[in-house]
């Protein structure tokens, strides 16, 4: 069985995703830093794939990833990365990345990678869901790879309700419209109460402007779990060579 539903199947609120980018701060950080989160019991760890041309990320991410493509990170050393340490890591890693980085590569070498990695799921904001569902999803379960969709402010009722019907993974809910890497939380209350009056059928997490346990509790008030993003990669931009006391120090903040 998958990792993702694994997971949700024994859990299934008060959950906590960290996103880091591959590749930061330095290219063979990312299997030490997969390896600590794990150790430090976060259940879901996704892994940005560095991109140029990101849509959706703030200037922490966006940094990140200038950084990581700069240190050399590609899709083949990260995946090389990931089957080094698969058989360490316990928590589901879900691969966040573009539509055109995945086509570029070529779709089914992509998903084979990342069964043969030990990914369990991808989040790509730009492929819309129709196309998935058109094209790609008898590819996308043949090699066991859940699907993770968005949902912002601006998602019309109809389309929520679609999206959360197409997502095998989780629903990610976007909670604000804005990029990703505010400092401080700018939830949508509204947007927020409305998800929760659909009643959901999927898992779903809020990501965006998630830092402090406080936030991470509130969002847990409205979703399954949070995500946090950018103020995790503060906090290894900040290390200075100390990576493993630097997690564990933010993580037991957020408990």
């Amino acid at each position: 069985m998958n990792k993702l539903e694994q997971l949700f199947n024994h859990k299934n609120k008060n959950l906590i995703t960290i996103y880091t980018t591959a590749g930061y701060p330095n290219l063979l950080d990312t299997p030490v830093i997969l390896k600590e989160l794990d150790k430090n019991n976060i259940d879901i760890i996704e892994v940005g794939i560095p991109y140029s041309d990101p849509l959706a990320d703030g200037p922490t991410i966006q940094e990140t990833s200038e950084k990581a493509l700069a240190n050399g990170m590609t899709l083949d050393i990260l995946f090389e990365q990931l089957n080094a340490v698969k058989g360490e890591i316990s928590a589901p890693i879900v691969l966040m990345g573009y539509y055109n980085q995945v086509m570029t590569f070529g779709l089914e070498k992509f998903l084979q990678n990342c069964e043969t990695s030990g990914v369990s799921g991808l989040i790509l904001p730009d492929m819309p869901y129709e196309i998935y569902l058109t094209q790609h999803k008898l590819l996308f379960e043949k090699y066991n790879q859940k699907v993770t969709f968005l949902i912002t402010p601006l998602t019309s009722e109809k389309r929520i309700k679609e999206i959360n019907d197409a997502t095998s993974g989780f629903v990610y809910i976007v909670s604000s419209s804005a990029t990703t890497g505010a400092a401080t939380s700018n939830y949508n209350e509204e947007f927020l109460e409305k998800i929760q009056s659909l009643g959901l059928t999927k898992p779903h997490q809020i990501g965006f402007g998630i830092s402090t346990k406080e936030d991470v509790k509130k969002a847990w008030s409205y979703a399954n779990g949070a995500i946090i993003g950018s103020a995790f990669l503060r906090v290894l931009k900040q290390a200075n060579g100390n990576i493993s006391q630097s997690i564990k120090s933010y993580i037991d903040s957020l408990k």
